[in-house]
């Protein structure tokens, strides 16, 4: 509380709502050595705020501040409450030391004791009542300026202290502030906001999608002399017989049994998710629709219709490669024998996207779910949504970001020291692929039976290494335990390390013609990257991969520029 006395009355200062105009001093409530005699003076008596030097007019003097406990419940008090305000002095407060990790502090007189409590955890009704606390202090203060001091004090006082949200003088304002918050500000947000951000979302998808249109067409238009067909979209649906037989699912669309007018039966893959502006499809078209290998599927057509973008391969009855591994359910049992011809047909495959073209075309996702099987379990290389092709003069290739599966991805992409990105990429994936295809089973087990066997390349090459026969199915003859043996030095020769360690795909062929006894085994691989693959695949949900041919959906996690 202070007391000011002015040389001429306070009327027009930016403070001036807060001073009170009081006879006090001359009835001796209050006296400083200061305090002057002079009648003519005006004085005023201020508080609940903070005094600062800009605060006193020029013509006025400080005569008295006083400490007090609170402020008043009306705008000009009386002597005689100056006086006992006074006389009650103040109190200290601990509410530092006890609030100091809350967002406000309160003392319940009833309970004798400080409640803290938080912003963050208070419900929807005690945020209203802050609010409307909030209003009424602020409507007060505003209509008090307004009206320069002359609003009457029962009005300031009804408005600007006593709205004590569970008062039941408050109730009816209660229910205007609740409408005005609720009404004004939630309405004002969803009207206001809501076509805002829908307008955004949908300027962005078109910008997009529109970006994806033109590279797709603009690709067509340069490459107008490709194998494959341009279907239009009514034709894709009718030789689908409107999308009746769905074959498979996954992270790029959808995968439908389809027939072509001469009787021929179709894979028609629809493209509903789209990476890398459109790139996945480019990619595709651009690899397997001008050429042509035993060893890789055959894109017989496709189809771009603004939004609607689908390619239509030959038909794969036996499905995927994956399923017959691993054994899932509806799979046939493969010998090792056909096993070897398999890893045989797609080591040719690969070997001639490496070397057979004008052009050297990376697969950069070789795994058993995209090799596909036809009627007399012929493999064929397929989804080249990842490829890339470069001069064939050219040794090392120039990447945005690692492509691949996890477990199947080579070293390099992860370890810029050991060497760049080459063909020798593709030879880590078949190495791994054919581990798998030798083991029957995934080369990461983390339910293993023995925790040496988790990892299957470290367990197998220490088989080896001590000379020890390495397990096969009981039906296995002598013959077949050595194809067995012969895969997996071949595939360890592949997983080496530095890609300047592992054979081209033509020496792999080369080597899985040959006998085993002609197989040195290679030097230990360093195994320190599937630490890292053990944290992608078992803790990692992995992501569906797209299969044309399978029944079931097939899982793993991808990444690509």
């Amino acid at each position: 509380m202070a007391f000011l006395s002015c040389e001429k009355q306070v009327i027009n200062s930016q403070y001036s709502y807060f001073n009170f105009p009081t006879n006090c001093s001359e009835n001796r409530v209050y006296s400083t050595k200061y305090s002057s005699s002079s009648s003519q003076m005006h004085r005023y008596v201020t508080y609940h705020v903070y005094i600062n030097p800009e605060m006193v007019e020029e013509s006025c003097r400080l005569e008295l501040i006083s400490l007090i406990s609170h402020g008043y419940t009306e705008a000009a008090p009386s002597c005689e409450k100056i006086h006992n305000e006074l006389l009650y002095g103040f109190r200290l407060s601990w509410f530092r030391v006890y609030c100091e990790y809350c967002d406000g502090c309160d003392y319940d007189e009833d309970a004798n004791k400080i409640q803290c409590y938080n912003y963050t955890t208070k419900g929807f009704f005690e945020r209203l009542e802050e609010v409307y606390n909030g209003v009424m202090n602020g409507l007060g203060g505003a209509l008090y300026v307004l009206t320069r001091g002359k609003l009457p004090d029962a009005l300031f006082a009804a408005v600007h202290y006593h709205h004590d949200w569970t008062s039941q003088a408050a109730a009816p304002i209660k229910w205007i502030i609740l409408v005005l918050y609720l009404g004004l500000y939630l309405g004002a947000k969803l009207v206001i906001g809501t076509p805002i951000v829908v307008a955004f979302l949908i300027y962005k998808w078109r910008r997009r999608h529109l970006s994806m249109y033109d590279a797709i067409e603009d690709f067509l238009q340069s490459h107008n002399n490709l194998a494959p067909i341009r279907y239009s979209y009514p034709q894709i649906r009718k030789m689908s017989k409107n999308f009746k037989d769905k074959l498979g699912e996954g992270g790029y669309g959808t995968v439908f049994k389809g027939t072509l007018r001469s009787g021929r039966l179709v894979a028609i893959k629809i493209l509903t998710k789209s990476k890398a502006n459109g790139q996945d499809f480019i990619n595709e078209v651009a690899t397997i629709g001008r050429i042509h290998h035993v060893n890789v599927v055959q894109l017989i057509g496709f189809c771009v219709e603004g939004s609607k973008r689908a390619l239509v391969y030959e038909f794969m009855s036996k499905g995927s490669l994956n399923d017959h591994i691993f054994m899932k359910e509806g799979s046939i049992l493969i010998s090792y024998k056909k096993m070897h011809e398999i890893a045989l047909g797609v080591a040719r495959g690969i070997e001639y996207l490496h070397r057979g073209c004008d052009i050297r075309i990376l697969h950069f996702d070789i795994k058993p779910h995209n090799i596909l099987l036809d009627e007399n379990l012929h493999p064929k290389l397929s989804d080249f949504g990842l490829a890339k092709s470069y001069p064939i003069d050219d040794s090392i290739v120039s990447l945005t970001a690692a492509r691949g599966t996890f477990g199947y991805m080579a070293p390099e992409f992860f370890y810029k020291n050991i060497g760049g990105i080459s063909y020798k990429a593709d030879v880590y994936s078949f190495g791994m692929l054919l581990m798998e295809m030798a083991g029957r089973r995934k080369n990461l087990n983390a339910y293993a039976e023995h925790s040496s066997q988790i990892y299957f390349p470290t367990w197998v090459y220490d088989q080896l290494h001590d000379g020890n026969d390495i397990e096969m199915e009981e039906y296995a003859t002598k013959e077949e335990e050595e194809i067995g043996k012969l895969m997996i030095i071949v595939a360890l020769w592949c997983i080496q390390m530095k890609p300047s360690d592992r054979p081209s795909m033509n020496k792999v062929v080369e080597m899985l013609e040959g006998e085993v006894g002609s197989l040195q085994l290679p030097p230990k691989p360093l195994f320190s990257l599937p630490e890292q693959q053990i944290e992608h695949n078992v803790e990692i949900p992995n992501q569906h991969c797209l299969s044309m041919h399978s029944n079931e959906s097939s899982q793993s996690s991808s990444t690509q520029s």
